[in-house]
């Protein structure tokens, strides 16, 4: 059974960070590739962070580049997203999910909230 288990979310101060962590099993994971996607009320569902199985590409969404860093240990079948200089419009449900590359299977996470407030 496949699971993607979201953790690390909370509330932070503007121009705080937060790590959140995704662990994953059930599936090879080393195969697929690894992406964050957040969701803010009211609005569609976006793309933060990605990363391809070996590491090999990685790839940010606007509001992510140069604030957000993705990883993954293939050794523990966990993808992290680190997140530095938080601002309120960073507040959202962030949701872990792997895709493969080829025949598309796809997973979510159940996602973690992550609230930005003074």
């Amino acid at each position: 059974q496949v699971h993607l288990v979201e953790s690390g979310g909370g509330l932070v101060q503007p121009g705080g960070s937060l790590r959140l962590s995704c662990g994953a099993s059930g599936f090879a994971f080393n195969t697929y590739t690894m992406r964050w996607y957040r969701q803010a009320p009211g609005k569609e569902r976006e793309l933060v962070a990605l990363i391809t199985g070996a590491g090999g590409m990685i790839n940010y969404g606007e509001a992510a580049k140069g604030r957000f860093t993705i990883l993954r240990n293939n050794a523990w079948n966990t993808v992290t997203l680190q997140m530095d200089t938080l601002e309120p419009d960073d507040t959202a449900v962030y949701y872990c999910n792997a895709i493969h590359p080829v025949g598309k299977q796809e997973y979510w996470g159940l996602g973690t909230q992550v609230t930005v407030s003074s």
